[in-house]
């Protein structure tokens, strides 16, 4: 079975983020003055094969502790949906 693994990883809540610093400055620059912060981070889209939903929630947090967040400076949160055979992801189900 084929999973859309989505991710977003952010900077944990302590760390400084000098590219929000940069997007906030640049958009009061452009008019929106009631932008009061900005945080930048990353969305990636994984596609994995695996035998269940199970198999690839372990999958998509291994990914995220190895090499997709830093987990000294950044945290993350995934969902992972099953992909139709014609390449289109299923809703996730409500828990």
């Amino acid at each position: 079975m084929e999973f859309l693994v989505q991710v977003l990883v952010s900077l944990k809540p302590a760390v400084n983020d000098p590219q929000g610093l940069t997007v906030q400055s640049a958009l009061h620059a452009l008019g929106f003055q009631g932008v009061k912060r900005v945080r930048v981070g990353k969305y990636l889209e994984v596609y994995v094969e695996a035998e269940s939903r199970e198999s690839a929630q372990r999958q998509a947090e291994e990914m995220c502790r190895k090499l997709l967040a830093n987990p000294v400076i950044e945290q993350f949160q995934f969902t992972v949906r099953e992909v139709s055979p014609g390449g289109v992801a299923q809703p996730s189900p409500r828990t």
